[in-house]
């Protein structure tokens, strides 16, 4: 998509919502009162708003390869400090989906320099392939990733700081259908 393709497109979205809502941007300058906190995969295909159809202003969104949270990644922090500080965000959704090439290239040991430090927190997401007994699916492994994320996230101090009275959800997203699947832990 050139950058005039680009320009069409906004202007035709500016156009759509004033239709809609002629005072709709007035209104969304006032400011932010977003209900999520979202942190989702960068895959392009996975976008938190559009699957959702949640118009502008209601996610404040986070995105990374495979959706890890990482105490150490000063973004992410900055990001949930702030979703939780002063946005006062009502829920946070950790976001995978299917087919994730982050959790594959770790599942599969790729070994691209410019990815290893950023692979490597993924790996160590999912189980210990010398553990597993039965064949993983791909599926599988992103469920899984989810899931150590959730408590990856109610773990960071952050989290335990400003929002331990705050609902963390896991979904996953199937890019083969649209679903978006709520992501549960295994019972013991």
């Amino acid at each position: 998509m050139e950058e005039l393709e680009l320009r069409k497109k906004n202007e035709e979205f500016i156009q759509r919502i004033k239709q809609q809502d002629p005072t709709f941007f007035d209104e969304l300058k006032k400011g932010q009162t977003p209900e999520f906190f979202v942190l989702s995969c960068s895959d392009s295909r996975v976008s938190p708003s559009v699957i959702t159809q949640m118009p502008l202003g209601h996610m404040f969104v986070h995105r990374n390869i495979a959706n890890q949270v990482v105490t150490e990644d000063e973004s992410f922090s900055a990001s949930l400090y702030y979703a939780l500080k002063h946005l006062k965000v009502k829920k946070i959704v950790i976001k995978g989906h299917t087919d994730c090439g982050g959790v594959k290239a770790a599942w599969l040991e790729n070994d691209e320099q410019e990815l290893q430090g950023w692979i490597s927190r993924v790996r160590a997401s999912l189980p210990d392939k010398s553990m597993t007994i039965e064949p993983v699916s791909l599926d599988e492994l992103t469920k899984l990733n989810v899931l150590k994320q959730v408590e990856r996230l109610m773990e960071h101090p952050i989290y335990k700081e400003y929002g331990t009275d705050i609902e963390v959800l896991g979904c996953l997203f199937h890019v083969e259908s649209g679903e978006l699947e709520r992501v549960f832990p295994l019972e013991n």
